[in-house]
């Protein structure tokens, strides 16, 4: 048996019998009775089930969901090789995993130096498979020898169904032994050891296929653990991009609707590129494929069974699919044999590095980088990328049995080559009708160098922390004395409301930043220019967490920000130049909730002999609600000053009137502004701020009819 792991046992009781000379020696060498015959060697899949997580990573649903994909995988290699065309996975509602496939079939023949079914031998033995040499596939996702044989070790049942050779060809496990069970379906039905495979239907010559059907042992895995559903679907449609041409059908009938789902992509990664991305693109995907040789010295087995480090020829296939978009974020997907890696490894590495290379190179050839001017960097070219890196190769090196990194050096070389090769071939001869595209892939590269280095600037040279660090701060600012959190920054429309606010506020925790009518629309400007304005860099300074990428709201001086203008279009359209600014350039301030609006009134209605207990001014905060009061007034038989008086502005308000109405914690109305879902509040701020008109005069148009034609002053 291969594979055995030493571990120390608990020392059996001493014997009353005569020691041997080797066990005498041992006592008298070993005065705490602790010797070699106190070791245990676990056989086979002993030590799977002693030490599970070194095969799966854990025993909760991460290490139960790996087990599906160690099966799912062997069919997905047969498709690799060109074999198998349909995969199906089905979740049953007993707990069980049944995986089938159309490919070739696992060998039923005997193997010769064990004289096991082909079958038996992959299910029970540790390291033993097609897989190894390159003979039987030229690249896989499985590649230890394990994957199955783990399953079948950590399984109260598994079956598994060969159709070949004109029969159904079936064997049994339970936790790792061959055998038999009385009846079907059921993981603790009576079972008897028995080795070698059975016959239980013909089925035609030409039908191929094999179906593996496991049922966790509870023994293993904790009670609670599962496989999600979004998880298996995921897994299965990023399977079938990356197998052009296979189907796969995932049925989940655990729950109380039966759950069913096709797979098929023909257009590969290329189509999975265009899918993973969430922003509108600058340019079409792009898709680069190459391949490289390298040597690689692996021990080999030789004919007296020593292993002998051997020079061994490897080719590595890459294929590659990206695409830049209008967005800020980063995607990239990594692949070795359809195996994902999610920390990347030396594949990622080299088209990271050849990406940058030549991105640098063809800003300099087109002059978007002058003399003087610094490379830009991997984040400045990473920004809006959506990139699908995959490499096929035999036997690569992982980092572990989960397969997250890929440690294989030369394909780091071998990428970096394709990637600049190819890459570099696009630029200098763009495709038809993407010559302007790739001009704009160049611009956004170097715009996003010019951010980061004006972003760096602006966090150096104007970040403050509080205004004795330093007494740069705008003198238009009214600081409040605290720092903590109940600290408050009202940003202000106009200087004419700033002295009304003064008077109104509590300056133990309340400051004032005025602002002169409508901001710069940061959704248009560059980042040069927002900081150019003399508003929004104010703002920046005053809050002194940075902005954009930099943004550090553990920095921010104040706990929360309150914009305050006037209740009509004119103050609602400085509140929304104002969030533009907040959500582009310090989101996480909007993302924690600690962005409010102010709700002034905007009608005061004054009551002629109040009665006892009755307020004497009554605000209104809308047009319906000044309605609906003037009725109950009417209707009670109270009698009001004419006319009502209509606030045209925040500064026709007296200190008193402000404090109670809008700036007193106990008596003021704020409404929070959150970000439920970054992507679509993007798109409005896009399509109501943005420099693309049409969208927005639609938008106009279609909402048109909805308002009131009478209430338009003209």
């Amino acid at each position: 048996m291969t594979g055995g792991t030493l571990l120390p046992t608990v020392p059996p009781p001493r014997s009353t019998g005569t020691l041997t000379a080797a066990t005498a020696e041992a006592t008298t060498e070993d005065p705490n009775g602790y010797s070699a015959r106190h070791l245990s060697v676990l056989e086979g899949l002993e030590a799977v089930r002693k030490r599970p997580g070194m095969y799966v990573g854990s025993t909760d649903s991460r290490g139960l969901a790996h087990c599906l994909w160690e099966i799912v995988d062997n069919s997905v290699d047969e498709a690799l090789a060109g074999y198998c065309t349909h995969i199906s996975v089905t979740l049953h509602a007993d707990g069980s995993f049944e995986v089938a496939d159309n490919g070739r079939g696992i060998p039923v023949d005997l193997e010769p130096k064990t004289g096991l079914p082909g079958v038996e031998l992959v299910m029970t033995r540790l390291h033993a498979g097609g897989k190894f040499g390159g003979v039987s596939y030229t690249a896989s996702g499985g590649l230890h020898g394990v994957g199955a044989s783990v399953v079948n070790a950590l399984s109260a049942r598994l079956d598994v169904e060969v159709d070949l050779h004109g029969h159904t060809h079936a064997i049994s496990f339970r936790r790792g032994v061959p055998g038999e069970f009385a009846d079907d379906g059921r993981p603790n039905a009576r079972f008897k050891k028995k080795s070698g495979l059975r016959q239980i239907r013909k089925v035609a010559k030409k039908v191929t296929g094999t179906r593996v059907r496991f049922w966790p042992d509870l023994q293993i895995f904790l009670k609670d653990a599962t496989v999600e559903q979004s998880l298996v679907l995921d897994r299965m449609r990023q399977t079938a991009f990356l197998v052009p041409g296979l189907t796969i059908d995932v049925r989940d009938e655990r729950g109380e609707e039966i759950v069913d789902e096709t797979f098929r992509f023909d257009g590969g990664i290329s189509e999975f590129c265009a899918y993973l991305a969430k922003d509108a693109p600058v340019v079409d995907v792009l898709r680069l494929q190459g391949r490289g040789h390298f040597t690689e010295t692996v021990p080999v087995l030789d004919d007296q069974g020593h292993l002998t480090p051997t020079d061994v020829e490897r080719d590595l296939e890459v294929d590659i699919a990206l695409r830049w978009g209008t967005g800020y974020d980063t995607i990239t997907k990594s692949f070795v044999n359809v195996i994902a890696t999610p920390k990347g490894g030396t594949h990622v590495r080299g088209f990271d590095r050849a990406v940058l290379k030549v991105l640098n190179e063809q800003l300099r050839a087109t002059k978007l980088l002058k003399n003087g001017d610094e490379d830009v960097l991997k984040e400045d070219v990473l920004e809006g990328l959506t990139a699908v890196v995959t490499v096929r190769l035999p036997e690569p090196q992982f980092e572990g049995q989960t397969k997250e990194i890929l440690g294989t050096s030369a394909a780091t070389r071998i990428v970096s080559q394709v990637v600049q090769r190819e890459l570099r071939a696009i630029f200098e001869n763009p495709p038809r009708g993407q010559k302007q595209p790739l001009r704009a892939v160049l611009e956004k590269v170097a715009g996003a160098a010019k951010t980061r280095i004006a972003a760096r600037t602006q966090r150096d040279n104007q970040r403050r922390k509080n205004a004795l660090e330093n007494s740069a701060l705008p003198a238009k600012l009214v600081d409040c004395r605290t720092t903590d959190d109940r600290s408050e920054l009202f940003i202000v429309e106009g200087d004419s409301a700033l002295g009304t606010a003064k008077l109104a506020r509590n300056s133990e925790f309340q400051a004032l930043l005025p602002i002169r009518g409508k901001i710069l629309n940061v959704q248009k400007a560059s980042v040069a220019d927002m900081l150019k304005n003399a508003e929004c860099a104010a703002i920046i300074q005053v809050i002194g967490a940075g902005s954009g990428r930099t943004f550090d709201i553990d920095a921010a001086r104040y706990g929360r920000i309150i914009l305050m203008a006037d209740a009509d279009v004119d103050g609602s359209h400085i509140r929304t130049l104002l969030l533009t600014l907040l959500y582009r350039y310090m989101r996480p301030m909007l993302e924690e909730g600690r962005v409010y609006t102010a709700v002034p009134p905007l009608h005061r209605i004054e009551l002629v002999k109040p009665k006892k207990g009755q307020d004497k001014y009554v605000y209104c905060y809308s047009d319906g609600e000044l309605t609906r009061k003037l009725v109950e007034f009417e209707r009670k038989g109270q009698r009001w000053k004419e006319p009502v008086q209509r606030y045209k502005g925040l500064g026709e308000m007296d200190a008193d009137q402000l404090a109670e109405t809008t700036m007193d914690p106990r008596h003021r109305m704020l409404r929070r502004i959150r970000v439920e879902d970054a992507d679509e509040a993007s798109k409005i701020f896009e399509l109501l701020m943005g420099s693309d008109v049409a969208p927005r005069r639609a938008f106009i148009t279609a909402g048109a009819s909805e308002l009131d034609a009478e209430r338009i002053d003209v």
